[in-house]
């Protein structure tokens, strides 16, 4: 009776991995030989382990990865792509996000520019990072819609709030007006508080005139607010003859022609 009790108190405490544990420990007559404090320190091991795994499920999961399985260890360092080894192991050690430091990811399509940030977003969810990934035309479509919602400052926090935030296809197409100031407002509250990455066919010189260039006051203003505080990894192509789209080399057909 005492058992039962004990750990119903348990589970009510929500303290589920200390109960099953207490009652491994109760049907295992080898434990009767192992000191209470010993037992106890594995009850709660148990415990913290099964809750830090579950916090990071759940911080992948609510990060919405477009490549949930990308995996810092896995960048393909020689199908042909210049890449600097060291700066992306520097990266992988999430300092720049301590730091509220910015990362700008340029190249063409298909050289693999959302999976690495992907990558980097799941060493950030491993350090208990609050992490968001997002592409540059849904962030516009959801605070264009948040107007009409009138719910404008809580889906901006949305975006303004995680500690990394992953904005894919960045600058893919030329922002509006409106959505150069919804752009501006986001990349405002985030200076200083937190770090960006930013996905892009372009490198960022060529970013001021998809933001308007001279016809734009926003322009400068955002460009300002991220780039004299970012590592700048640009994928370039140094060997024609492996130069493979990262979705060919990762893609279905592979497996299919094996």
């Amino acid at each position: 009776m005492i058992t039962n009790s004990t750990i119903d108190k348990l589970i009510e405490m929500h303290l589920t991995a200390m109960s099953d544990a207490f009652r491994q420990q109760m049907s295992d007559p080898k434990m009767k030989e192992i000191d209470f404090e010993d037992r106890f320190a594995m009850m709660v091991d148990l415990e913290y382990t099964r809750r830090k795994n579950n916090r990071l499920n759940r911080l992948i999961k609510n990060a919405q990865f477009e490549q949930p399985d990308a995996n810092i260890m896995d960048i393909d360092y020689v199908s042909g792509r210049k890449l600097n080894k060291n700066l992306i192991r520097k990266l992988a050690t999430c300092d720049y996000i301590s730091e509220h430091r910015n990362i700008f990811i340029t190249g063409a399509t298909g050289c693999g520019k959302t999976y690495m940030a992907n990558a980097f977003g799941m060493e950030a969810c491993k350090q208990y990072f609050k992490t968001q990934y997002v592409r540059l035309p849904d962030l516009l479509f959801d605070l264009e819609y948040s107007r009409e919602e009138s719910n404008y400052k809580k889906v901006m926090g949305k975006y303004a709030s995680p500690a990394l935030l992953i904005i894919d296809e960045w600058l893919l197409l030329k922002p509006t007006p409106t959505e150069s100031k919804d752009i501006f407002e986001l990349l405002h509250h985030r200076r200083k508080r937190s770090s960006t990455i930013f996905c892009s066919q372009y490198r960022h010189e060529g970013w001021y005139e998809q933001l308007g260039g001279d016809d734009s006051p926003l322009a400068d203003a955002i460009l300002d607010r991220i780039v004299h505080d970012a590592y700048r990894i640009n994928i370039e192509s140094i060997d024609p003859s492996r130069d493979f789209s990262m979705r060919e080399v990762y893609g279905l057909d592979k497996y299919l022609s094996e």
